[in-house]
């Protein structure tokens, strides 16, 4: 990998390299083809790691990579991970592989005795590790918004997220790196070794070795295998063709990890928000905000309406009430609506039938759930990452971002948000006397488009409750 990635950085004295992965393909073979060229280290941090198509795809090609003698490291945020306990202590017993869990039930055995620490740990296991990254070699990493499944990858026949990732090369790579190394040994990170010995042994890994491969064997007949066979995106990786946008100004933005044990009076020292409140506070034209848990709060929302009312462009990407994977969210963003559109703020929300015409979606599937999280202000600085804007991002999870300067980046995005706020992939929301009017060039609604009585609950009671700042 060196030898590929080397002259391009000669080329380019004290720059990083950007890539934006908006195809969902796209970002699931680089991350397979990094863990393939890697020769001395793979570093993996994610929230979510799926048992589906394309976490056995990944799991299996960090097994070949530690065959290999590269060293793996992974580190899982505990509370998807506990169900997939088995199969991750079995990794473990790999020599060249470790496996960390991020702040984790130390009960592994039991519904009763696990269902009883979470009530008596609430406070500390509501809060989590959300970070995403994927680091080969110390010499490429991405990071964004991807969890490891199919729906983050373009895989799932009914629903696939609209998501976003940077690959990155050159010296930001080590600023990944070292955010990673920050939350490997960080005291909340606990070995699987130390949270179920029992588990990890070499007739476990012997199992899940058989199990990969009977697995991987069965879906290389899948229209998804076939498709990443015919992706030239490998090819271009391994010849070293693979266009990157040079920048020297640029920032990796993550929270501490002592974040998940902190009080709040603390927390208002590291979170990602604190660096991201600059970029939008200095806006001198224009700001584009994708997030689909999108809950500002009184104070961004103020912040947001100051600036439209000083003539800057607003303009703001979530999800539809149908279209949110989590519709309580819907109730805290809810609102906040009415605000926003009075205060000059133009808003845009999702359709669940977007990603039918999305290359995100390589079978275009009839449904899409928007997860990106992105800022673009003035055409010409970006952020992508893990922070929603929203108060579990803000106060209770643990995020990562990077912040770049760099036109054709931030073209892209606003690129990207122009598409997604066409008629065909969202509805335009806007004020209609004392209420709400959602249109789409085509048909107008008056409440939430296409969403269940039982969504309109959902959303309602968590409005009612005031539960938005657990969300």
């Amino acid at each position: 990998m060196a030898e590929r990635i080397a002259p391009e950085e000669a080329a380019h004295p004290g720059e990083s390299g950007f890539r934006l992965l908006s195809d969902g393909t796209e970002a699931f073979l680089v991350r397979m083809h990094s863990a393939r060229l890697a020769a001395r280290s793979l570093d993996v941090q994610t929230y979510i790691w799926r048992s589906d198509m394309t976490g056995t795809y990944l799991a299996a090609r960090l097994l070949e990579s530690a065959d290999r003698g590269v060293r793996v490291r992974l580190l899982l945020d505990d509370l998807d991970a506990r169900a997939k306990n088995d199969g991750l202590a079995a990794l473990a017993a790999h020599p060249h592989i470790d496996v960390r869990m991020f702040n984790p039930w130390v009960t592994r055995k039991g519904t009763l005795a696990k269902a009883g620490e979470g009530a008596l740990s609430f406070k500390r296991i509501n809060r989590r590790m959300h970070n995403k990254s994927w680091i080969a070699d110390n010499r490429i990493a991405v990071v964004g918004g991807r969890n490891v499944g199919d729906e983050y990858f373009g895989a799932a026949e009914e629903t696939n997220f609209v998501d976003l990732d940077f690959a990155m090369i050159g010296p930001i790579v080590r600023d990944a790196s070292d955010s990673f190394d920050r939350y490997w040994n960080s005291a909340s990170a606990y070995p699987m070794e130390v949270l179920d010995p029992d588990a990890v042994s070499t007739e476990a890994l012997g199992g899940l070795r058989r199990w990969l491969a009977k697995r991987t064997g069965e879906m290389a007949s899948s229209a998804y295998a076939a498709a990443l066979r015919g992706a030239d995106i490998a090819q271009r990786m391994i010849a070293g063709d693979w266009p990157m946008h040079w920048a020297a100004d640029y920032e990796f933005v993550a929270d501490d990890p002592a974040k998940v044990t902190m009080k709040k009076r603390d927390v208002k020292r590291t979170h990602v928000g604190v660096a991201l409140a600059p970029m939008i506070e200095d806006a001198e034209a224009r700001i584009t905000i994708v997030s689909p848990y999108f809950v500002p709060g009184e104070e961004v929302t103020d912040g947001l309406t100051r600036a439209a009312g000083e003539g800057k462009e607003v303009r703001i990407l979530t999800n539809s009430l149908v279209a949110n994977d989590v519709a309580a969210v819907h109730g805290g963003y809810s609102r906040y609506r009415k605000p926003l559109l009075k205060g000059g703020v133009r808003l845009w929300e999702l359709k669940p039938t977007a990603g039918g015409a999305h290359s995100s979606s390589l079978f275009g599937s009839t449904g899409a759930s928007l997860h990106t999280k992105a800022f673009a202000v003035d055409g010409k600085t970006l952020f992508v990452g893990s922070y929603n804007l929203d108060p579990r991002s803000t106060w209770l999870n643990c995020e990562q971002g990077v912040r770049v300067e760099n036109l054709a980046l931030a073209a892209e995005l606003e690129t990207l948000f122009e598409l997604h706020t066409t008629g065909r992939h969202a509805w335009r929301v806007t004020l209609d006397g004392g209420g709400l009017r959602w249109s789409d060039g085509r048909a107008e609604y008056h409440s939430d488009p296409e969403a269940s009585a039982w969504r309109r609950f959902q959303a309602w009671a968590t409005k009612a409750l005031r539960l938005d700042a657990q969300l």
